[in-house]
Order: C-alpha cells, then sequence, then structure tokens
C-alpha cells in the first residue's frame, strides 16, 4: 500500500493530491493568477492528508510537476516537495507538466499537443500519442503559419493548455487541427496513476540535485512569472 501526495504547481492553479495505489483519494486546488501559492500549498497538503484520515509520516512519496512552467510555481513546489522528502526520509518523483496535462484528453487516434503559453510568439510544447506516450520530445518553440504541419498532414492533433489560443491564431488553419475549447490547467488530479507507476519502477529523483525543467533560461513574463 503507498499513499502519494502530489503537488502540481507549474502554472496559475495551484494543486495538491493525495492518492493511494494510484487511486485518488483527495484533491484540493485553486486557480489564482496572483500565483499564490507560497500561502495555498502548505495549507492544501494539510487538508487532503485531513480529508483522507492518513497521516504525514504514512506518504510513501512526493510527486512533484518538473516543468515547464512558471518559474515561481515550479520553485515553490520543488522547494516543497524537497522539503517533504528530506523531513520524511522519503523518496521524491518528479512528473513533466505536458504530459499531466495531455492526460485531460482521451482520444483513440490522432495525436496529442499540450501548450503553455510562453513570451511573444512562443509555447512549451511536446507531442503524444493516444496512449499518452512520447512522439516529441519537450522544447521552447516559436509559432507560426506552419507548425505542426509535419504531424497535421498525416492525422487529427489534438490541441490542449493556455498556449492554444496562440496557436489557433498564427498556425494555417486545417480540418485536422482540434483545439479543446476549454480553459484547462495542469492539476495534480492526473498525476495519480503517473506518479503510482514511477513509484513501483523505483523511478526517483536525486534529492540533492534535482531542479525544474525550465527548458530556457529564466524570463519575466507570461508563463515565467
Amino acid at each position: 500500500m503507498s499513499y502519494i501526495l502530489n503537488i502540481e504547481s507549474s502554472s496559475t492553479n495551484c494543486s495538491i493530491s493525495l492518492t493511494k495505489d494510484g487511486k485518488l483519494l483527495s484533491l484540493k486546488e485553486k486557480n489564482d493568477e496572483k500565483y499564490s501559492h507560497s500561502t495555498k500549498l502548505h495549507s492544501y497538503v494539510n487538508e487532503v492528508l485531513i480529508d483522507s484520515k492518513v497521516k504525514i509520516k504514512e506518504l510513501s512519496a512526493i510527486a512533484v510537476s518538473k516543468g515547464p512552467g512558471s518559474y515561481t510555481g515550479l520553485r515553490i513546489g520543488v522547494a516543497a516537495a524537497k522539503g517533504l522528502c528530506f523531513s520524511l526520509d522519503i523518496p521524491l518523483i518528479s512528473v513533466s507538466t505536458l504530459l499531466i496535462l495531455s492526460k485531460q484528453i482521451k482520444i483513440s487516434s490522432g495525436l496529442i499537443v499540450p501548450v503553455l503559453d510562453a513570451r511573444r510568439d512562443e509555447v512549451y510544447s511536446a507531442v503524444y500519442d493516444t496512449n499518452h506516450n512520447l512522439v516529441r520530445e519537450e522544447a521552447p518553440e516559436i509559432i507560426d503559419q506552419n507548425s505542426f504541419e509535419n504531424y497535421s498532414k498525416e492525422s487529427e492533433i489534438y490541441f490542449i493548455g493556455s498556449g492554444q489560443k496562440k496557436c489557433k491564431e498564427l498556425i494555417n488553419s486545417n480540418d485536422n487541427l482540434i483545439f479543446y475549447n476549454k480553459e484547462s490547467f495542469p492539476s495534480s488530479k492526473e498525476m495519480a496513476y503517473i506518479s503510482y507507476k514511477k513509484f513501483l519502477n523505483s523511478d526517483f529523483e536525486d534529492l540533492a540535485y534535482f531542479e525544474p525543467a525550465y527548458l530556457k533560461n529564466f524570463i519575466l513574463d507570461s508563463v515565467s512569472h
């Protein structure tokens, strides 16, 4: 039996969940454009533990969203995760923010493209298949009229995330571009199975050296808050 605390703080959504053997027990999250993560995160941790009647010493591991995303949000989340791991002497698990976001889409064919808004015409993106396996590595990229053309020629591609509005405006329209017409943010809810699978495989981070995956140097903008 494993209890894993999941921390997702890479965007304006501060999200904490507690899972047991990959099953969601409790979820607490709030989307706040003012980035109140530093004041909300620890209280949310306490709330999900109380809701689930689980003591903090019963936790088996801490999982944290590793980015890309908000510089401030990632820094707060990783610092909290490391602190808990050190104090409880339990392992740290990291999960890609783009993978977490992609998990919100379930399709039987085509590709999933999670996109996080970055500065100017840029997004952070990756490409996943229907089973959420990585097809194209995570990268920051400048969006233009031909972006993702090599994928949209072959199949439908489904966009999700804060960068999809930018993609819709800049990429040449075609029937294979499908936009998830809903404001969506990474959530610790989607971390449940991923973190449990990593726990079973002992896929842990080195606490001393782990850093978020910013993907590029810190710049204060719409994403790197």
